[in-house]
């Protein structure tokens, strides 16, 4: 497997979900190394804007040629925007999932619950033992 990238200024839920906060706001997609695991993503499904859910709960799925994984939210919160474009181009998950490949915006509920995510150096230590 190539190097795995993990942007130092996001952090990281257990179930490879990313969170990158500005303000009160909560940009979530999937890892690099989660689309990596999955493959060819060729299909996503997402929340509608207006849905709330609580940390932990899940708000949609990735679905590839070998399997589907459940998206978990890593904080709660309301969803404010969502990435149409990943729906008709999954394969920016697979190609920028840290960039264009970005799955929801949420307006986050309460950020201690940040606390618990793994930063990149424990992200990336835990993902590679």
């Amino acid at each position: 497997m190539a190097e795995l990238k993990v942007p130092a200024e996001l952090k990281y839920a257990k179930s490879d979900e990313w969170l990158r906060i500005e303000g009160d706001t909560g940009t979530i997609g999937i890892s690099d190394y989660a689309q990596d695991q999955l493959n060819d993503i060729v299909y996503v499904e997402l929340p509608v804007v207006g849905d709330t859910f609580n940390k932990g709960e899940t708000f949609g799925s990735v679905e590839s040629v070998k399997a589907v994984a459940d998206l978990v939210l890593p904080v709660g919160g309301e969803v404010i925007a969502v990435n149409d474009t990943v729906t008709s181009a999954s394969e920016l998950v697979n190609s920028d999932p840290y960039g264009k490949g970005w799955l929801i915006k949420i307006k986050i509920n309460d950020a201690a619950e940040a606390d618990s995510l793994l930063n990149a150096e424990s992200y990336s230590t835990y993902r590679t033992n």
